[in-house]
């Protein structure tokens, strides 16, 4: 059993993504925070407990991607699962270049989110993480 409750910061710019995925993980016992941009994620990264990083990849004023390096700066083994409507190859590998844990498309079912999200704060099989992307 842990300990302590896992957090995992949601960064979205879009405040009803936001709250959808709260209302996901809150009930099954994960304390989240919320950033609506990825340099108040980075803020938060650096002044608090955060065991998960969810990133919207497409963000005004700091992107997802520009986020999780910044994020690796601070605290290289903090998993980041990043969200995107629109993955290409190029997108896909940047984000795997930038040590991504995991990979989802928007819209994310809720198996999809919770199985990355266990996978990501469990370290289980990193290959796995990938099979989600789609487009």
């Amino acid at each position: 059993m842990v300990a302590q409750t896992p957090s995992i910061l949601i960064t979205d710019d879009d405040f009803q993504f936001r709250e959808t995925l709260r209302g996901v993980l809150e009930p099954q016992g994960y304390r989240t925070l919320l950033a609506d941009d990825g340099l108040a994620a980075c803020r938060i990264v650096e002044s608090d407990t955060i065991d998960l990083v969810l990133l919207d990849v497409h963000m005004p004023r700091l992107s997802g991607l520009e986020t999780l390096r910044r994020v690796k700066q601070v605290r290289a083994a903090l998993p980041c699962i990043l969200l995107s409507a629109r993955w290409d190859e190029a997108l896909r590998e940047e984000a795997i270049a930038a040590d991504a844990f995991s990979l989802l498309t928007k819209p994310v079912t809720r198996l999809d989110l919770t199985s990355a999200v266990e996978s990501a704060l469990g370290h289980t099989d990193h290959e796995q993480a990938f099979g989600s992307v789609q487009g």
